[in-house]
C-alpha cells in the first residue's frame, strides 16, 4: 500500500509543470493569505508586547473610580499624599516614598516614513519618577531639569518620528520645549516624553494629575495597599496591579487585531479555498484517464486521494514560504506606531516561531479543505467510465 501512495504521489507530483499556470493561481493566494495573516500576528504581538512589558507585580497604578485608562482619569493634586502613606510603599535611596503623579498631554509630531501627523504622549512626572520606573535608563544628553521647559524623549520615538533630535524644539501649548535628552525603557513609555510633572501642569494650567503610581515592597504588598486606599473615605480611586491595568488596556488592541487577522483573513482564505479546489478539479479532470489506468492495473483508492492531497499541500507549502518571505521583508526590524490623539505606540517588529507555524498551519488547512473532495471524486471515479472517456 505504501509503495503505490508512493508511485502515485511521484507520478503526480511530475505532473505539476503541465499544470504550472492553475497551480501558480493556488501559491498566489496563499501566500496573500499567509503575507497579511503573519503581518497582522508580527504587528498585534509587537505592540501588544510593549504594552504588556509595561507592568511590574510590584508596581501599583491609582486612578479615579470607573477610570478604564490613565487619559481619563483626574486625581486631585494631594491623591500622592495618601499614596505615599499606604502601608507597603518602598523608600528610594535617599529614604524617599517612591511615588510618582503623572500628568498626561500628548502633542503632534509628523511621521519619518510618510510625514503624517500622529500623537505622541507627554507624561509629566514627580522627581521619583525614576525610582518607580528604574527601568528608564537616559542614553544620550542629561535629565530635564525641574521648572524649565524641557524635555526627555524615547528612543522608539525618535526612531519614529522626525524632529526629535537632542536639541531640537517641540511646540507644547503656546511656547517651545527643548529636547535635552534620550532614554530607553523597554516599553510603551519609550514612545513619547518625559518632562517634570509640576512644569507641564503649570503650561496647561491643569489643577489635577492623571495617575499616581508607587513601588511596593514586594508584590505581595499590594492587598494591603489597595485596601487602605479603597477605605481611605476622602479617595474615590480604582487601584490596579500595573500587569492588570496593562492587559485591561491592551484588551483594545487586542479586539482590532482579532477583526483583523481572523474575519479579514477567512476572507482571503476563503479565496484560495475557492482557487485551491478550482485546481484540484482541474487536475483531477486532466487525469481522468491516467487515474483510472492506474486503477485497472491495481493501484487503491487511497493512493489516488493521497495524491491529490500531497499536490495540494506542496502549493500551500510554496505558497506559506513565499507570503512568509515577503512579510519578513517588508516588515522584520522595521519600528510601527499605532494611537490617536492620547499618544501612539512605538514598537519595533519581530518574527516569532509561533507566527510562523500559525501562517503555515492556516495555509496547510486551506490546501486540504480544498483539495479533499477533488481527492475524494478521483477515489470514486468509475473506471470503466473514465476508460471509455477515450
Amino acid at each position: 500500500m505504501l509503495r503505490q501512495i508512493v508511485a502515485i504521489t511521484a507520478l503526480n507530483l511530475r505532473g505539476m509543470r503541465e499544470r504550472l499556470a492553475a497551480s501558480s493561481v493556488v501559491v498566489i493566494g496563499i501566500a496573500a493569505v499567509v503575507g497579511v495573516l503573519v503581518g497582522v500576528f508580527t504587528m498585534a504581538g509587537g505592540l501588544q508586547g510593549t504594552l504588556l512589558e509595561n507592568g511590574r507585580a510590584d508596581r501599583a497604578i491609582v486612578l479615579r473610580a470607573a477610570s478604564s485608562f490613565e487619559g481619563s482619569s483626574t486625581l486631585p493634586l494631594d491623591t500622592a499624599a495618601y499614596v505615599a502613606a499606604a502601608p507597603g510603599v518602598v523608600r528610594t535611596s535617599d529614604d524617599k516614598l517612591a511615588v510618582t503623579s503623572d500628568v498626561l498631554v500628548s502633542v503632534n509630531r509628523p511621521r519619518r516614513d510618510d510625514g503624517m501627523l500622529a500623537g505622541l504622549q507627554v507624561r509629566g512626572v514627580s522627581p521619583a519618577a525614576f525610582a518607580v520606573r528604574p527601568e528608564i535608563e537616559l542614553v544620550e544628553g542629561r535629565m530635564f531639569a525641574p521648572g524649565l521647559r524641557e524635555v526627555i524623549v524615547g528612543r522608539n520615538a525618535q526612531s519614529e518620528f522626525s524632529g526629535l533630535a537632542l536639541g531640537e524644539r517641540v511646540a507644547l501649548r503656546d511656547s517651545e520645549w527643548t529636547i535635552v535628552g534620550v532614554f530607553t525603557s523597554g516599553n510603551a513609555v519609550e514612545s513619547g516624553f518625559l518632562t517634570d510633572a509640576d512644569t507641564l501642569s503649570s503650561a496647561y494650567k491643569r489643577g489635577y494629575v492623571n495617575s499616581v503610581t508607587a513601588r511596593l515592597e514586594s508584590p505581595a504588598a499590594f492587598e494591603a495597599f489597595a485596601a487602605a486606599l479603597k477605605a481611605n473615605p476622602t479617595l474615590t480611586v480604582d487601584v490596579f496591579r500595573e500587569p492588570d491595568y496593562f492587559a485591561l488596556a491592551s484588551e483594545d488592541l487586542a479586539n482590532l487585531f482579532f477583526f483583523v487577522t481572523y474575519v479579514v483573513c477567512s476572507i482571503m482564505a476563503a479565496g484560495a479555498l475557492v482557487g485551491a479546489g478550482n485546481t484540484m478539479y482541474s487536475a483531477v479532470s486532466s487525469r481522468v484517464v491516467e487515474i483510472a489506468t492506474l486503477r485497472a492495473l491495481g493501484f487503491g483508492a487511497t493512493g489516488v486521494v493521497v495524491s491529490v492531497l500531497a499536490e495540494s499541500l506542496l502549493l500551500a507549502v510554496l505558497g506559506a514560504t513565499a507570503g512568509s518571505v515577503i512579510a519578513w521583508a517588508i516588515f522584520s526590524g522595521d519600528t510601527i506606531s499605532i494611537g490617536g490623539g492620547s499618544g501612539s505606540i512605538v514598537t519595533q517588529l519581530a518574527f516569532t516561531p509561533a507566527t510562523i507555524v500559525t501562517g503555515f498551519a492556516w495555509a496547510c488547512a486551506v490546501a486540504l479543505l480544498g483539495a479533499l473532495f477533488p481527492a475524494l471524486r478521483a477515489a470514486r471515479l468509475p473506471v470503466a467510465a473514465a476508460l471509455r472517456a477515450t
